[in-house]
């Protein structure tokens, strides 16, 4: 079938986004499906339904996959394979971990899945660790340390580097199996955990970060957020220094009842049960490992499929860029709009101190994109985008930017105290500059190319100059003078119109 009757039959279903792909993680607590779509090195979630079916529970003492798990699990996945017949959807990968490879009866489970049209491939818990460590690779290009992922049925650990991942290991210290290490008091389980992590990891990388990744240390993150009060509300990014986690830890969680927990907002009853004991896994690989950070990761398995099955070009685009391009373009503001403005605008407002090129050119894209919003919301929820939105490999300040910018577009320069808490003045004052000259831009001439092609803006000697071919020279209107008058003020310049001949602007090159 070709792509364009793909997308014909599928008109409308996910809000003009076209799946591309689908992945089904058969996990020891979660049967999961999950549906991508936009560009697959930052991709966006367009479906995402799990059954809490709990395959592993019987794992540790019984050796198998109970009867009424299994039921409810092929009662789960006989859905998601019509929900995949229906939408056409036929780039689909199914693994199962833990629960299912340790299982004596995981063979048969799996002869179930194939009848139901899957092509289930049981991974190692070496393959799970690099896949997990992959996860966090795309995420947070550049990362260094150890991956830590936290499933039902057993823990992965492994290193990543320069290289890529190295030494995984997977350990039977699972959610599902933590209670086995229970002993009198809190002390006595973190001592028997530190014991099991020793003998499992020998050897590791001390002082280097800690990408903790899992839906019950997510949670945990979760957790520290609304403790601390913090502005944003994805816990992807969300990092902790040694002394704010011991604290954490070993103080504020250990004070938590199961009960307590369920009754906090984003913990569910499931993730509540899980996290008082996975509070003290967490307590011994801080003592074993001595992370100079720990890192919270949404990013795992499913995103470590997605990023290693990429072609090496893929994998090296921003994913912060590929993410929100495929974002603003489906809201009205293509790439190459957003390139010709911050083209235009780089003269007068670049990236400094504070920021960046790719963070400009981002916030250039959501200021766009955030014209298409209706005016009386537009501001909330653009802000909104900027810092809650699942962006990738961009940190609070950085989100704080975001928004400064898209804020200054609409000319609205009072910022919420959400903002101002995630990022200095100076940060933020640079950001507004940059969005203002988006504001220029796209108001001189309505964003069309030739308003951008035939006229200059640059910075110079104290001066804000915008300099006009004759040809449109009646583009210098009010409403431009003011945006001129409100950048200058801004930047601290004076500022001046010259208008000059076509020619003579145009061999000053275009951008």
């Amino acid at each position: 079938m070709s792509s364009a009757r793909r997308r014909a039959d599928r008109d409308g279903t996910f809000s003009g986004d076209t799946p591309g792909r689908a992945i089904i993680d058969i996990g020891s607590n979660t049967v999961r499906l999950v549906i991508y779509g936009g560009s697959m090195r930052a991709p966006t979630v367009l479906l995402n339904e799990k059954v809490s079916a709990k395959l592993g529970r019987d794992i540790a003492r019984k050796g198998v996959l109970a009867d009424e798990a299994i039921d409810l699990a092929m009662r789960g996945l006989k859905r998601f394979a019509l929900l995949l017949e229906d939408l056409k959807i036929e780039d689909v990968e199914t693994v199962a971990t833990a629960a299912v490879r340790e299982a004596s009866n995981g063979r048969k489970f799996i002869g179930k899945l194939k009848k139901l049209g899957f092509k289930p491939k049981i991974i190692t818990g070496e393959e799970e660790a690099r896949l997990s460590a992959n996860g966090v690779i795309g995420a947070f290009p550049g990362a260094c340390g150890t991956v830590a992922d936290l499933g039902g049925g057993s823990l992965e650990l492994v290193q990543v580097t320069d290289k890529g991942p190295r030494d995984p290991v997977s350990l039977p210290l699972g959610t599902l199996r933590l209670p086995d290490f229970r002993g009198e008091s809190r002390g006595d389980m973190r001592k028997a955990l530190e014991k099991a992590l020793k003998k499992g990891v020998p050897d590791i990388a001390k002082g280097k970060p800690l990408y903790l990744v899992g839906g019950t240390l997510r949670t945990m993150a979760v957790y520290a957020m609304q403790e601390e009060g913090h502005p944003l509300s994805d816990p992807h990014g969300f990092e902790l220094d040694p002394k704010s986690a011991k604290r954490l830890l070993g103080k504020a969680l250990a004070n938590e009842t199961i009960e307590s927990l369920k009754m906090r907002d984003r913990i569910s009853s499931m993730r509540a049960e899980k996290l008082p004991d996975a509070s003290v896994l967490a307590e011994a690989m801080l003592a074993r490992f001595e992370p100079s950070r720990i890192i919270f990761s949404s990013w795992g398995i499913r995103e470590g499929l997605l990023y290693a099955s990429l072609p090496e070009h893929s994998r090296a685009r921003d994913p912060l860029l590929a993410g929100i391009s495929a974002f603003a373009d489906q809201r009205g503001a293509p790439a190459t709009l957003a390139t010709r403005i911050a083209s235009w605008t780089v003269d007068a407002a670049p990236s400094r101190e504070h920021g960046s090129e790719r963070l400009r050119m981002a916030a250039t894209m959501l200021a766009l994109a955030s014209m298409q919003i209706e005016p009386n919301i537009r501001l909330p929820q653009a802000i909104d985008w900027a810092l809650h939105k699942r962006w990738i490999a961009v940190d609070g300040k950085e989100r704080a930017m975001l928004a400064a910018a898209i804020a200054a577009n609409g000319n609205a320069l009072d910022l919420p105290t959400e903002v101002t808490a995630l990022a200095s003045s100076d940060a933020l004052e640079e950001a507004i500059c940059w969005g203002l000259a988006v504001r220029l831009a796209r108001r001189l001439g309505a964003g069309s190319r030739r308003s951008l092609q035939e006229s200059r803006l640059s910075a110079e000697n104290g001066v804000l100059t915008l300099r006009l071919g004759h040809s449109q020279a009646a583009l210098f209107g009010f409403t431009p003078e003011k945006d001129m008058k409100l950048l200058a003020g801004r930047l601290g310049l004076d500022w001046r119109v010259d208008i000059v001949s076509d020619d003579e602007l145009r061999s000053g090159g275009v951008p």
